[in-house]
């Protein structure tokens, strides 16, 4: 009996065990199911704002993700972040480096790495799991990667190298240029004797450098390094070149350029004369890890070779001559023969501070093929690309060895046909300017485009051509940092949707590793036209990494008095005229765009003192808390406003940006500091400026919707002001008379505050001054003046086109909230039955957002998609909510709405995410 009922307990545990065992597996499928068919998943993985970065510097770098549902309603409680030090590892989920385990939160963003401490040249590898709002998990992303660069100065082990020949005569065209010798190149062959499991390039090369494996470029970058203030800091450039190496011989090359580095030629902000001007170096290393676990550097050296190339001058503003004769086939090969060549110059190395590139690269996006081609006079022809650009021609062309062929760039044309530079070239005070000369070899068809220069142009002028040229000899080739776009918009006005495209070419052509105010004349990093494009660039790109540089690009020029120079990077020019609040403000409300549109706290963090700096330093300069110093509203269109008004409304902004940034960085005594001191410039402002009766100053528009727009005016005198700002709108027929800094704040007004109509029939004007006058003379670009003269690519008046994302499409988030970067979104379009419809997808850091509209007769109907993780109220402006219906059915019925208010003909609604199709009575 005993033996029995032991054998039945025995049969017994057995069978329990296999049934848990069973239901385990059961219940670990079902599980593994359910997160594999979960619709809540992590996408667009970056580190620091960038995809899968080579040779970063930061070393807790911080990581964002958006998540994606094709549900209503879904948001993450948690997620977890691996990262791993290999691929392999990774895909073993686990993460050797960081593992932050299960993490209940729903935040997405700025995740600060916080895992074993990362060495130089460490590559990354990580991925994550998000769980949704019933706790289910994700299956991981799919991996992402970044690397680190060099952390430390002393582990450069390479020299910096320079190259002059001396015995060479400089040739008739150098001289011409004023440039000393033709740009270096270097070369150096080593062996890699092992198999190799992963290479990587690090190289500063001043002022601009292409190099070059085996015969093949580098990378698909252009225009490398980008502009800094090179005494100060120094971007070296970091590539993954495993796949270009050999086991066995290799050889590296580096051609070399001036670029902003020296200014050899003479213009009116006196770069020529920038205390780092130097000729042309470089400072490389390359790093070969083999698959046995050993490592070799290829560093920059006296053992390198140098000599002078093809490229026989170039010059930032002027161009490129290239002769095609001196081409050395094959000198970046390990066959070549360079026993002609020289040793390298070891030379001094900058004086700037050496720092990882953390920015999207400038690249050629995109090839315009010509619309026409004419000869005005015998021998000499222009292009017209049809598209105002930044770039440069590819020349395609054959003919007898030693032919000059010369192109060159204009915005515009003469009566007479030929091109037309007088406007783009007035500051620089050189014969030679926005030209480059190609000269044959003789060999074939020769396909050619400069390196080390770029224009803004539309229109291009070629001569010395052999034969006749066809519509295939010349191509435009667009360039510019290759932020992604990420919003489109579209309405059924016309001019709306050309203004719109003027505003995405203009800020495309205006951003080359700096902000700049114009592709031609200046390619200067001007501040003012900075911030007041910047928000439109918050909407239309993906360009936090390109802020994040060009800040602590403007870190580096603050003098320690606190004063900015009114172009970043600048040489010494820009600090006696050219700033002020105006302009320098870019400094501040730029920090301020990231933290509302990226929920970015650590920019504020990074540049906190010295918005403290700036702002003492305003203080010393003011005079019963008005500041008068500065430009002031440039480039009216008639009526001009004291600098005193602009200027100390500026005041104001950064003041209270700096007490806004203390609160949100716990130093809580700055902020009631800071609080108060607004607060004084506030009262001051209307007590020096406020005339009564609506009236500010004298009563310019930029007067009247400046107070208005930064909430200085008293409540109970804004319907007045605003009722003063139409007025003077219909007495100018409704024509802007703005310049640049009014031109943001007045439409902003006019549609915040119930005037949208009178700002919309503002809009629509076609005769000067307005946008519709550019378009109507031929516009594809934003010109710099009101009347067409000067420059025809600026973007300082671009803040319109963030004008049609926040009131023709709506899109917009609560500003009484500390979650930021469209965590709670608002979309609140403006309807009016002037258009038929509009169309707008914004790609915010957290995911799509979507309002689309059209009207019907009396109906309309609203497309809004909100991304998963955030909220959003809706505004339905109609009178009969018994009219609002949602995917056809009525309103009450869906769990995912909630009704929250009704004021002046509008219905407010709280969606959670997801996409709604609402219908309703106008």
């Amino acid at each position: 009996m005993i033996k029995e009922n032991a054998v039945f307990f025995t049969l017994s545990l057995y069978l329990t065990i296999a049934l848990s065992l069973i239901s385990f597996c059961s219940d670990t499928l079902a599980q593994n199911n359910t997160a594999t068919s979960n619709n809540l998943t992590a996408a667009d993985l970056k580190v620091e704002y960038l995809s899968n970065p080579i040779g970063i510097d930061t070393v807790n770098p911080r990581l964002s993700w958006h998540v994606e549902s094709g549900k209503r309603g879904q948001f993450q409680t948690a997620y977890q972040i691996i990262v791993a030090s290999s691929q392999k590892i990774l895909d073993s989920d686990t993460g050797d480096l960081w593992d932050t385990g299960k993490i209940m939160s729903d935040n997405t963003l700025h995740i600060k790495y916080q895992g074993k401490p990362l060495k130089s040249y460490q590559r990354c590898f990580w991925k994550v799991k998000v769980w949704d709002k019933n706790g289910v998990p994700s299956s991981w992303t799919k991996p992402s990667s970044w690397s680190m660069g060099i952390l430390s100065e002393n582990e450069w082990a390479g020299k910096w190298l320079g190259y002059t020949r001396k015995t060479e005569n400089v040739s008739k065209e150098a001289k011409k240029w004023k440039q000393e010798a033709p740009s270096p190149v270097f070369r150096k062959t080593f062996s890699a004797k092992k198999e190799i499991s992963y290479a990587s390039l690090h190289i500063c090369g001043l002022g601009l450098f292409e190099a070059y494996i085996n015969g093949k470029k580098v990378g698909d970058h252009v225009l490398d390094p980008a502009f800094t203030r090179y005494d100060r800091a120094c971007l070296y450039v970091s590539f993954d070149v495993t796949s270009m190496l050999n086991k066995g011989s290799n050889a590296i090359g580096v051609m070399l350029g001036n670029g902003w580095y020296n200014v050899f030629t003479d213009a009116a902000w006196d770069f020529n004369e920038a205390p780092w001007r130097n000729k042309p170096e470089m400072l490389s290393q390359l790093r070969i890890e083999y698959t046995d676990g050993s490592s070799e550097m290829i560093v920059s050296d006296s053992s390198w070779k140098a000599n002078t190339g093809p490229v026989i001058q170039d010059g930032i503003r002027q161009g490129e001559c290239y002769d095609a004769g001196k081409e050395m086939p094959g000198w970046s090969t390990p066959d070549f023969n360079d026993q002609n060549w020289a040793k390298p110059d070891i030379v001094p190395a900058p004086k700037g501070k050496l720092r990882a590139q953390m920015i999207t690269p400038i690249k050629v996006t995109e090839t315009i093929t010509p619309v026409s081609i004419t000869e005005p006079t015998p021998g000499v022809f222009v292009y017209d690309l049809g598209q105002n650009i930044a770039g440069w021609s590819r020349l395609k062309v054959s003919g007898p060895k030693g032919t000059k062929v010369q192109i060159r760039y204009a915005e515009r044309l003469k009566k007479d046909g030929t091109i037309d530079q007088d406007e783009i070239k007035r500051h620089t005070y050189e014969d030679t300017f926005h030209t480059d000369t190609y000269i044959l070899k003789g060999e074939g068809t020769e396909t050619w485009e400069p390196r080390f220069a770029y224009y803004g142009f539309q229109y291009v002028e070629l001569t010395g051509c052999p034969g006749k040229p066809t519509l295939e000899t010349i191509s435009g080739r667009v360039v510019h940092t290759t932020f992604k776009n990420t919003a489109q918009f579209e309405c059924s006005n016309e001019l709306i949707n050309k203004i719109q495209d003027c505003t995405l070419w203009s800020y495309r052509g205006n951003f080359h590793g700096i902000p700049t105010d114009c592709p031609h004349r200046e390619k200067n990093g001007w501040t003012g036209d900075a911030h007041l494009a910047a928000e439109q660039a918050m909407y239309n790109w993906a360009n936090g990494a390109g802020y994040t540089k060009w800040l602590m690009d403007l870190h580096d020029e603050q003098k320690e008095t606190g004063e900015l120079p009114g172009i970043v990077p600048t040489g010494g020019w820009g600090y006696s005229w050219g700033n002020g609040p105006a302009w320098d403000s870019a400094f501040l409300l730029i920090p301020w765009y990231m933290y509302e549109y990226y929920g970015d706290t650590a920019i504020l963090e990074t540049h906190y003192d010295r918005f403290k700096l700036y702002v003492d330093y305003l203080s010393s300069k003011a005079k019963d808390n008005i500041v008068s110093i500065g430009l002031n509203d440039w480039a009216p269109a008639k009526t001009t406003t004291q600098a005193a008004v602009t200027s100390t409304v500026y005041y104001y902004i950064d003041t209270m940006i700096t007490a806004q940034a203390a609160k949100i960085l716990g130093k809580d005594n700055d902020a009631a500091k800071y609080s108060q001191l607004a607060n004084n410039i506030r009262q001051a402002f209307n007590k020096t400026f406020y005339k009564g009766d609506g009236i500010y100053d004298k009563g310019s528009q930029t007067a009247l919707c400046f107070p208005l727009y930064y909430d200085l005016t008293p409540k109970q005198e804004r319907d007045k002001v605003l009722d003063k700002l139409v007025d003077n709108i219909k007495s100018q027929n409704y024509h802007i008379d703005t310049g640049i800094l009014g031109a943001k704040a007045i439409y902003n007004v006019l549609a915040e505050n119930g005037a949208f109509d009178t700002a919309y029939q503002m809009l629509m004007q076609t005769t000067r001054p307005s946008y519709g006058y550019w378009i109507k003379e031929g516009a594809t670009t934003l010109w710099e003046q009101w009347s067409g003269t000067e420059s025809r690519n600026h973007i300082m008046f671009g803040d319109i086109s963030a004008w049609f994302y926040k009131n023709l499409a709506g899109i917009t988030q609560e500003q009484n909230t500390s979650e930021k970067a469209f965590k709670h979104i608002i979309i609140r379009p403006v309807i009016t039955k002037k258009l038929q419809y509009v169309k707008a997808n914004y790609k915010s850091i957290r995911g799509n957002i979507k309002s689309e509209w059209h009207i019907d007769g009396n109906t309309c109907n609203l497309q809004v998609e909100i991304p998963a993780n955030t909220t959003a109220i809706v505004y339905i402006p109609t009178s009969d909510t018994n009219s609002i219906t949602e995917s056809g059915n009525k309103i009450e019925t869906s769990q995912y709405i909630k009704y929250v208010g009704h004021s002046k003909a509008c219905a407010a609604y709280e969606i959670q995410s997801g996409k709604y199709d609402f219908s309703f009575e106008i």
